[in-house]
C-alpha cells in the first residue's frame, strides 16, 4: 500500500494529532496549510489529513472541497495522501468526491510515483463501486490502468482494491467487461496470488451477474447525463 499507511508517527504528526483534539481551530489551520507556499507544509498537512481520515473521519467532513482542490499541488506526496484521505471519505461524501475525478484520473497515469498512481486507483475504484452510473464512468480509465500496470508491483494491491469495486454497486455491463479483462489472469496467471485473487475477482462475477463467457472489449465512456442520472 502507499507508504504514508506503512510507517509509525513520528513526533511532530503525533503533535499536531494531540493539537487538533485541545483546539478546534487547529484543523482549519492544517487545512489551510494544504495551499501553503512551501512544500514540506503541504506535505505534512497532507500526511495528517490521511491520518485523520482513517481514525476520525467526520472531523473532515467540512473539507471536503479543500482536499479535492489539494489534488492540484505539484508534489506527488501531498496527492497521495489527499487521494487516500478522500477514498476514506467516500463513504459518506460520494457525490461530493465526483468533483476529484479530474484530479485522480491525471494522478492514476503520473509517470514518476507508484504510490501515487495506486492511491488514484483506490480512490477510483472506490467511488466508482457507490453506483452504477459512476462504476461507468471510472471504468475506462480503470481498463487502462489494469493493461498500462499489469505487470508492475503496485498491482498485487491494485486487484485489492478491483476486489473492492466488484463487491460494489456496479453496472452489469462494467462486470463482464471486468471479468473479461480478469479471465487470462484467472487461468494461466503468472505467480499463485495473481492467479488466485484474478480467479476470486472473475468467479464473483460470474456467480454475481450470471455471466456466460464474458469478454473485455473496446467501450465508450459513460455520457455525463447518465451519470447524473443515477445520483440522484
Amino acid at each position: 500500500m502507499a507508504d504514508s499507511k506503512e510507517r509509525e508517527l513520528d513526533t511532530q504528526e503525533v503533535e499536531a494529532l494531540a493539537q487538533i483534539e485541545r483546539d478546534g481551530e487547529a484543523l482549519a489551520a492544517l487545512i489551510e496549510d494544504l495551499s501553503s507556499s512551501s512544500r514540506r507544509t503541504r506535505q505534512f498537512s497532507a500526511r495528517v489529513v490521511a491520518i485523520l481520515a482513517q481514525r476520525e473521519p467526520k472531523l473532515l467532513d467540512p473539507y471536503v472541497s479543500d482536499l479535492i482542490d489539494a489534488l492540484y499541488r505539484p508534489e506527488a506526496q501531498t496527492r497521495w495522501e489527499v487521494l487516500d484521505a478522500l477514498s476514506e471519505l467516500v463513504p459518506d461524501h460520494a457525490k461530493e468526491i465526483g468533483a476529484a475525478f479530474e484530479g485522480a484520473e491525471t494522478a492514476l497515469f503520473d509517470e514518476l510515483s507508484a504510490t501515487l498512481r495506486l492511491s488514484a486507483f483506490h480512490l477510483l475504484c472506490a467511488w466508482g463501486a457507490t453506483e452504477r452510473g459512476r462504476s461507468k464512468k471510472v471504468w475506462p480509465i480503470i481498463d487502462e490502468a489494469i493493461q498500462c500496470y499489469h505487470g508492475d508491483l503496485e498491482y498485487r494491491d491494485m486487484l485489492g482494491y478491483l476486489h473492492e469495486f466488484a463487491q460494489g454497486k456496479i453496472a452489469g455491463d462494467v462486470a463482464e467487461e471486468l471479468a473479461g479483462r480478469l479471465s487470462f489472469d484467472a487461468e494461466n496467471g503468472k505467480g499463485s496470488y495473481l492467479k488466485a485473487r484474478s480467479r476470486e475477482i472473475y468467479d464473483m462475477l460470474v456467480k454475481r451477474f450470471k455471466l456466460d463467457a464474458p469478454k473485455k472489449r473496446v467501450r465508450a465512456q459513460a455520457k455525463d447525463d447518465d451519470v447524473e442520472e443515477d445520483e440522484e
